[in-house]
This record gives C-alpha cells, structure tokens and sequence, in this order.
C-alpha cells in the first residue's frame, strides 16, 4: 500500500518525509479522491434524513488523509521543490479543482444541507456548529449550487483552468528570481556593503564555479545590497531586474497570465450573480464589500499622503546635499533611507545585527509565547524533515500536555519560493473524544551563517521571524471540533491580527532583554539601541503607508470591476498607481506579473487586510501596553478569544469579547506618527 495513503506509523504521527519518494505522489492523490468521493457518496446516499451529524459533521470530516496528502505536496511545491515536482502540480492541481467542483456542484448533497439549514432555528448547534452549517450552506451556493448544469459545467472548466494559470503565475516567477545573477568581480563596486553580505556573495560565486561575488534577487541578497551598495548604477541594474521579473520577453511572461486570471475571476463572479470578483470575495470578510475596502484604503492614504509627500522631499533634500543626486529614484530608496536613518538616529542595522543571532531570536520569541501562554518548546531528533536545516519542536503547556509540533525552516536554496509564510501539515480538530493536535510550519529565507559568522538578522528579519510566528501560534493554539474551522481558517481580513500583534513586542525593552545579546561577548542590546529602534519605528512611515496602500489599491484595481477593457498590463498598473505615486516610474517594470500575494497566494482582493489588520493590531497591543505587555489576564483573553477560536464565530464579535470595543484606528494613526 502506498505509504501516502495509510496511517503514518511515525512519532506523533508526523510526515514520513525521507519514505515518499515522488512516485508516491499521483497514485496517492488518485486514491483519495476516490476515497473521498466514496464518502460524499455515503453522505449522500444515506437512507436516514438528514441531520447535522449524518450531513454537516461528516462532511466536515471528509478528506482528512486527502488533506494530509496535499498538505505535505503543496508545502514541499513551496520550500523544496524540483522538476518532478513542478510537473506533478500541473496534473495534481486540476485533479483536486475537479474533486472540489464535484462536491460542491453535488446538486443532492446541497438539497441535504439546505434542508438542515432552512431548519437552523429549530436545532440546538453550539456557535460553532451554527457558524459551520452556515458556512457550508453559504460555500455550496457560492460555489455554484443553484446554477442550471450549463452553468455548473461553466464553472467547472473556469476553476480547473484557473487552477494551472495560478501555478504556472508561480513557476514563472521562480524560474525569473533564480535566473539572474549580478557578477562582480571588481572589489570596489562592493563599496558600502557589510562584510557578512560580501561574505555570503563570495561563498555564493565560489559554489557555483566563479571568481569575484555573486548576488541575487532572493530577498538576503538583494534587500542588503539595494541598502548598502554605493555604485548607484548596480543598484539600478539590480532594482530593474527585480521589477522586471515575469514581465519580459521570454517564456516566463506573465501578462497574459494575469490577464487571462483576472477575467476568469470576473466572469466566475458574474456567473455567480456577483458583481465582479471582489465583491464576491468581500462577501466573506469584515469589509463586507469593494466600497468599505476602497473608503477605508482611500482615508489612511488621505492621512498618510502628506507625510510621504514631506518624506520624499527630505530624502530627496538629503541625496541631493550628500551626494548631488537631482532625481531621486526607485534604486535609491532603501540606500538613502538608511544613511539618513544613521544619521537622524545614528542606528546602524549592521549595528545591531550582532545582537540578534537567529538562534537567540529564537529561542526570545518561545520565552515570551512562554510568559503570555505557558508555552514550552522543545528541539526534537526523532521525527522526518523534508530538508537538513529545518528545525524540529515539540510544544507542550505548563501541563506538560503536547500543544503542537513545529517546524521552522530559515534559509533561502533553489527549490525554495522568496518571501516567509505560516503553513501546516496538520490540522487541529477534535474527534471520538480525542483532541488531535496540529503540526505547524514556518518557512523563511534569512541570512545564512557563513563560514566565520553565524546567522545574524536585521531587525527587518526578527520583526519576519515574529510575524510568522504570530501566525503559528494561531495554527498551534487551535481548539476547535472541526478541521474547516481551525487555526487560521478565519476571515482573510482577520488572518494577519495575531501575526501583526506579535510584531510589536520587538520594539518593547522588557522582550528585548530576552533575547538581543551580542553573539560574541553575550552583552545585551544597549539600551540607547533600543530608545532608538522605538523612536525609528515611525521613521519614514508616511512613504512605507503609501506603498502598502497603493498594493491594496492595485488589487482592487484588478479585481473590484470588469478587466475585460485591459489590454495592456503596464498602461492598467500606471493608470492604478495614479493617487500613490511618489517615484518616478520605471518603464521597465511592472509589479503585477510577480505580484504573487494576489495571483498565486490567497490575497485576491485582500491585499488591504495587511493595512486593517494594522488597524486592529494596534489597538490590540494598545491593551497590552496598557495592562502590561507580558500581562497574563490580557494574554488570557487574546488566547481565549482569538487564538484558540479559529473562525467559529464572526470575527468582529470574536474581536469585541476580547477588547470590549470594536477597534479604533488611532492607536495606528498615533504609532505610525501620522497623528
């Protein structure tokens, strides 16, 4: 039997990673659709009348090894991907496309959820159950159940067609960061950069056969250079090849992708009776629709449009003084940004490195999950990993009970997509009595150790690192009865709230103290580095609001009207940027072929859930700070409420048992210094 489809005779139940080989793959994937299909049959075919247990529950329970299967494919698709792989998504993909049309267009499935749904008022359901029975009653419609067959076949060939348009959106965008390389093999173009960064260059040249340095568009190679190096005409060849990825001339294209995307999503809406894809989307979140979204991104840029304008023009002031620069571009950004920020707060991130080594990073974000929810981590050796470096934790409570299990993964490689993410490998519900626990991932692409230093984050980083985790505290917390309503199954508005919030204790000194210790002589962080990081959190606020602003703003553009009058990618994405500029353009670029968040991730028309998030965050942290940020009665409430609830009830109200308000925007307002 395919060691995929049965029971994982491992600890704790855990992928066997080093046992699947790539073969295992489709033949595991054909068995569980079947299986799963075989009990939508039983549910369907069951001689009783329907109940909540013999329809909502079992569904809810369908599956489960299917989803384990595709957990452990798509997660491996994402950090250690390879040729064989990347082919088997193209098949896998409209395989399980299929298989969700299958269900949800199940015309006599859906009359047994409707039937119990129309009779919601007369059963005793706990909130959960009722947010579930919902839920699917809601998913069947929105997925087609009351179109005509036409329809319904309609709809099936848009979703398997999107299916492989959003994984090839994905290969391109891989195949276009590993493409490019900036070779350097004269000394003084490295001028300005940090030792470590030319370090790791140089490792880099030497393992792929070269002389000199060699640097690329994977996020610890280029963030430091685009900051660092003073040979502006290198960081403007780096900048335009990074803004150009998926948008030139070569196989890798992707404005056909993301039209064709964009109009699928639309006639998809449309087919549905909705107005256009975001207003289909927003249906399910606390924004309600596209106007709510727009108003609410259109005030913040209101507010934070004249500060940015006022940014711009000082560092444009500054570049110009320092070093005759007449135009301030896309490339001097970062750069100039960093030499001011040295000189206004005389705050170095090469300053600080040393006291955030990764595995201090570490271990401070366990110590304050400790101090907040009794949280303890453990480093474990007897469980499979897909790759060497990743790192193994059981997590238990103060009862000594397991929690979850943890996976973090820091280091960039070549199978690897940029950027960092939370994901699972199992989901936490409850079932015959049995409560069984989650295991939880992180995924990030940090500064490697080299030969002579170890792995030592910028504050960007740790900020990263503490963001994820907030997200997996969310997945590990979980504590609900159903898989479907678990972790970070919530609101895609109400996702980024526990990510975000745990961000804010890398400003706060107490939590600083845990864990920024020179990596050479053990000192903690100075306490003038602190006041300063405090004092330049808000530094250049106003140019970072208008640039996440103008993201959301761009997602909206794509999604929230009809694309069908869009022909040109770069003309539509000038024409959206209009009311954030602030840059010249650079007509070399576009963002939206790499725009992976809104094409490849879930973001489609969620991208302002970052900015609501922040609303939200800001005024959860604000009861922290006024309680005390390592506050138990506080942590209790933000665990009880939030972090173990998953999406069993409406997030608002979720939100307004913890704080006893519904959030307010100027803790934001006053922590990003626009008020």
């Amino acid at each position: 039997m395919n060691i995929l489809n049965k029971a994982f005779e491992t600890n704790y139940n855990t992928a066997p990673f080093s046992k699947i080989s790539n073969e295992d793959y489709i033949p595991a994937f054909q068995e569980a659709i079947a299986d799963t299909k075989k009990e939508i049959e039983d549910i369907v075919g069951n001689d009783q009348a329907a109940s909540f247990e013999n329809t909502i529950e079992a569904l809810s329970f369908s599956g489960l090894q299917l989803d384990r299967i595709s957990n452990i494919f798509f997660n491996l698709h994402s950090a250690e991907t390879n040729d064989e792989i990347e082919k088997m998504a193209v098949q896998i993909a409209p395989m399980l496309a299929e298989l969700s049309s299958d269900i949800t267009l199940n015309y006599n499935l859906f009359l047994r959820i409707k039937e119990i749904y129309d009779q919601k008022d007369n059963l005793t359901l706990s909130p959960e159950q009722d947010t579930l029975l919902t839920k699917y009653y809601r998913d069947f419609v929105r997925n087609g159940a009351l179109l005509a067959d036409d329809k319904k076949k309609e709809l099936r060939e848009i979703d398997q067609e999107m299916s492989v348009l959003k994984l090839n959106f994905a290969e391109h965008v891989l195949a276009e960061t590993n493409a490019y390389r900036l070779h350097i093999t004269e000394k003084a173009n490295l001028d300005g950069l940090p030792e470590n960064v030319v370090e790791a260059a140089h490792e880099l040249a030497k393992e792929k056969g070269k002389e000199g340095w060699i640097f690329t568009l994977d996020y610890p190679s280029y963030i430091p250079f685009m900051t660092y190096a003073s040979n502006r005409e290198l960081r403007k060849e780096l900048a335009i090849a990074a803004g150009k990825k998926a948008f030139q001339d070569n196989e890798n294209n992707n404005e056909e992708v993301v039209l064709k995307m964009a109009n699928l999503r639309h006639k998809r809406a449309k087919l549905l009776g909705y107005d256009s894809h975001a207003h289909f989307k927003l249906e399910e979140r606390m924004a309600q629709d596209p106007k709510t979204v727009n108003s609410f991104l259109n005030d913040l840029l209101s507010k934070g449009k004249p500060a940015a304008i006022r940014e711009f023009e000082e560092l444009s002031k500054y570049a110009k003084e320092k070093d005759g620069i007449d135009h301030l571009e896309k490339w001097d950004a970062s750069y100039y940004s960093e030499k001011l920020k040295q000189e206004k707060f005389n705050l170095d991130d090469e300053k600080l490195r040393p006291y955030f080594k990764l595995e201090n990073v570490l271990n401070g974000v366990f110590e304050i999950a400790h101090k907040l929810y009794g949280l303890n981590f453990k480093e474990i050796h007897n469980i499979d990993k897909y790759h060497p470096e990743v790192q193994t934790f059981e997590v238990s409570n103060e009862s000594g009970e397991l929690v979850a299990i943890f996976y973090a993964d820091f280091f960039p490689r070549k199978g690897k997509r940029n950027g960092a993410w939370m994901t699972s490998y199992k989901s936490q519900y409850e079932k015959d009595g049995h409560n069984e626990r989650p295991h939880i991932s992180i995924v990030c692409n940090f500064t490697r150790p080299t030969a002579t230093k170890p792995s030592l984050l910028t504050f960007n980083e740790v900020t990263t690192l503490f963001h994820e985790f907030g997200h997996a505290l969310h997945g590990m917390l979980a504590d609900t009865v159903y898989p479907t309503l678990s972790g970070t199954s919530v609101y895609w508005d109400f996702v980024e709230l526990p990510s975000q919030v745990m961000e804010n204790w890398c400003y706060e000194e107490d939590a600083l103290k845990l864990f920024a210790k020179h990596y050479e002589t053990g000192e903690t962080i100075p306490m003038e580095y602190i006041a300063k990081i405090k004092e330049s959190a808000s530094f250049l606020e106003g140019l970072a609001t208008v640039r996440q602003l103008s993201f959301g703003l761009l997602d909206m553009g794509w999604h929230g009207q009809d694309p069908s009058a869009i022909s040109n990618v770069k003309e539509f994405e000038n024409e959206q940027f209009k009311s954030t500029q602030i840059y010249p353009d650079v007509k070399e670029n576009v963002m939206s072929t790499s725009f992976s968040h809104i094409f490849d991730g879930g973001y489609s028309s969620g991208y302002y859930s970052y900015k609501w998030a922040e609303v939200l965050d800001a005024d959860a942290f604000d009861y922290f700070k006024q309680e005390g940020i390592f506050s138990k009665e506080v942590a209790k409430k933000f665990k009880d409420n939030i972090l173990s609830k998953g999406g069993t009830e409406h997030p608002m109200k979720l939100y307004k048992q913890f704080r006893g308000h519904e959030p307010s925007v100027d803790p934001l307002l006053k922590r990003a210094g626009l008020i």
